[in-house]
């Protein structure tokens, strides 16, 4: 029920509005803010800087179309700025140039263009005709429209001349008959051996710990691993603004003394009259209007389309009856049973669509006036009405490529579906039924081929929203306040959430346009504040909301290109504290031979059977440098010991059975080009990027 399913939809639909509403916040402060344009950049790549009012053209471009908002729009344009400055590097040096004939054929490849009806000809071909007349369309449309035309012919030139860069690299790559042995050798090739092993898991964490400047010798010793940008890493505690216990008994009640007759006071007879309650109520549609924050909806609904955790108990009502109070997310509602019978679901309709020149969507092909178009949809309507096969003409008639081929039927419509006139034809007339009615896009000559129904319930609910008191309020912003005054005079800020009962988000990492903390939602406010040029790491803020308030603090500040400690923790804490038990463990492991190590270690000797370099599992795990070690000695050799991925080795090996040579490998050698070829797309762009100067200076604009 609509009721329902708006109450279903109405919190996600604030957050929404919200969101775009903070992002219009955010915008209007960056010109506010009085950015130089002609002195600032946002950013540099290897020398060629990103000047910041195209790059805020280009995000703006983005909005307008509709594609994505906010950071997402940031993060996009920096990318493709990043990208197309290292290609065009890099394509400038190769001297790639690309052609009229072949920007054509990548248009022809492009499926916004391959697989458009509008650019297809009978045959479901590219057609160059109708490429050319859309292109004189976009010209004839004005300026701006064939401006946005050159522009994305541009980007498409960018992308073609990419492809053509990796398939000159693909074209380049050989393969060797010596690469294809290995690759089989590495698959045949089996090695037993007997090994001795101490896991990293027998030694604690904190005989290992990791310091932050452990961590920062790892990034500077490897330095391209964690390029970076610009980021803020922040705490931060969020205090909803939720209704209490109290709160919802209060609306229950509201409810509950709904379905109850009440004595109102009446203005013009001077007397109390009493007013049925809801179960008693004759006008059903004013009573919920009155007293419902939804209005009555008259719609009836399949069981399916009910809430979930309430359907079997709604649908099954008796006419008139009452169930509830009942919760629904953020609601306490009553739903009474008005009717139940059966519907239209979907409707099976088909059409033949007379376009005219000027009608949405009509293509160069389109000659005919409005008046001629009205005109041929009237003669075709009466060839109907005399007898003749719709699919026939439709197939000589439609300009709908969606459904001219197949005899212009539309399956299974939903309500909702269609335009509004389209759609309110065919579900309010009788099967058989034709005839005409006008949208954007021409004359549709209508036939209404099958109602598919299915039995629905119309049900009449008052809903009303429970939402947080004054006095609760009062109380949250009291919570908010107290915790906020806390930290701000320097007490530890996740021991003082603990002590109130609250949850701090430990340290993450904000970009400058993010518009989001998590498990909190839209904070774009508090984003500007961390990277503001007046805010100092140990600062403390406090946010108010209608939702809630936000205190947040700022932990750590890095405008370098490398990450911090704290960010690249979880990538190289795991390295570390594995070399640092491989010591610890490594003093437990004395001895030259397997018997030797496993006294000393008090560990025994296991042998591991056929194992190969493809597949290099040991002690249940994946350790290649243990098994490559194995079958780099001879047998009975034994190896000093291996710092694995899962703990400290020593091998012996016993025996290798080597792979029997092929007649030829040039199934290996297919396996291996293929590999090579596929890794060719990343491989590239991440080595331009990994030895790329890239300075960006996003979150200044935000200064």
């Amino acid at each position: 029920m609509a009721v329902l399913q708006k109450i279903r939809e109405k919190s996600g639909l604030l957050i929404g509005v919200i969101g775009l509403s903070l992002f219009a916040f955010i915008i209007g402060g960056l010109f506010e803010g009085g950015i130089n344009f002609g002195s600032r950049n946002v950013g540099e790549i290897n020398g060629v800087s990103i000047p910041t009012a195209d790059f805020l053209s280009k995000v703006q471009n983005l909005e307008q179309n509709g594609q994505i908002k906010g950071s997402q729009a940031y993060n996009q344009v920096w990318n493709n700025e990043v990208r197309s400055i290292l290609f065009t590097e890099q394509l400038d040096k190769a001297g790639l140039r690309l052609g009229k004939d072949q920007l054509i054929n990548v248009i022809k490849t492009n499926p916004n263009f391959a697989q458009n009806p509008q650019f297809l000809n009978e045959a479901g071909q590219f057609d160059i005709n109708k490429f050319n007349a859309f292109l004189a369309q976009m010209q004839a449309a004005g300026p701006q429209q064939w401006n946005s035309w050159l522009a994305y012919e541009v980007e498409l030139e960018k992308y073609a001349k990419e492809q053509m860069y990796y398939a000159l690299i693909k074209g380049a790559m050989v393969t060797t008959t010596a690469e294809a042995k290995i690759a089989y050798k590495n698959e045949a090739t089996k090695v037993s051996f007997d090994y001795v092993t101490v896991p990293y898991n027998t030694i604690n964490d904190d005989q290992a710990k990791v310091t932050d400047a452990d961590i920062e010798a790892y990034i500077k010793k490897y330095p391209k691993q964690f390029k970076s940008t610009p980021s803020r890493e922040v705490e931060y505690v969020f205090i909803e603004n939720k209704p209490s216990t109290e709160d919802q008994t209060q609306v229950k009640q509201l409810l509950d003394d709904l379905l109850k007759p009440s004595v109102v006071f009446n203005k013009n007879t001077g007397k109390n009259d009493t007013i049925s309650g809801f179960s008693k109520a004759t006008d059903i549609r004013a009573f919920v209007d009155q007293n419902s924050d939804m209005p009555f909806d008259s719609t009836y609904y399949a069981k399916e389309q009910l809430p979930a955790e309430h359907a079997d108990k709604l649908y099954n009502l008796a006419q008139g009856e009452i169930y509830g109070p009942y919760l629904f997310n953020d609601f306490y509602a009553i739903s009474k049973l008005v009717s139940k019978k059966s519907t239209a679901e979907t409707v099976d309709a088909s059409h033949i669509l007379v376009a005219y020149k000027g009608a949405a969507n009509a293509d160069g092909t389109v000659t005919l006036t409005k008046e001629e178009a009205k005109a041929k949809a009237d003669d075709i309507l009466k060839q109907l009405q005399g007898g003749a096969n719709f699919a026939t003409l439709a197939a000589a008639n439609s300009t709908d490529p969606g459904s001219k081929d197949n005899g212009g039927k539309y399956p299974n419509v939903r309500k909702g579906q269609m335009v509004p006139t389209f759609d309110q034809y065919i579900f309010n007339n009788p099967v058989g039924k034709l005839g005409i009615v006008e949208t954007d896009f021409g004359y549709h000559v209508l036939k209404v081929d099958k109602v598919n129904e299915k039995e629905g319930v119309q049900l009449a609910t008052i809903a009303k929203k429970i939402e947080p008191s004054t006095k609760t309020e009062d109380q949250t912003y009291a919570t908010a306040t107290k915790f906020f005054e806390k930290v701000e005079k320097g007490d530890d800020f996740s021991k003082t959430a603990t002590a109130q009962n609250l949850i701090a988000f430990p340290a993450a990492k904000i970009g400058a346009f993010d518009e989001q903390l998590t498990g909190v939602g839209p904070q774009t406010e508090a984003v500007r504040w961390a990277y503001n040029k007046h805010t100092s790491v140990g600062d403390v803020k406090k946010f108010d909301a209608p939702e809630g308030h936000l205190i947040i603090k700022l932990v750590s500040v890095n405008d370098s290109d490398l990450m911090t400690a704290n960010e690249a923790r979880t990538m190289v804490e795991p390295i570390l504290i594995s070399e640092k038990k491989a010591a610890i463990i490594r003093k437990q492991m004395t001895g030259n031979t397997l018997e030797e190590v496993a006294k000393n270690a008090k560990i025994g000797v296991v042998n591991a059977i056929d194992v190969t370099g493809a597949n290099p599992m040991v002690n249940g795990f994946q350790e290649p440098l243990v098994v490559g070690n194995a079958l780099g000695k001879k047998a009975n050799e034994t190896s000093k010991l291996i710092d694995g991925r899962n703990g400290v080795y020593m091998v012996k090996t016993k025996n290798i059975t080597k792979a029997v040579d092929l007649p030829n490998y040039l199934t290996f050698k297919q396996k291996v080009a293929t590999n090579n070829r596929g890794a060719v797309q990343n491989l590239v762009f991440g080595a331009m990027y990994q030895n790329a100067k890239v300075e960006d200076n996003r979150a200044k604009v935000l200064q």
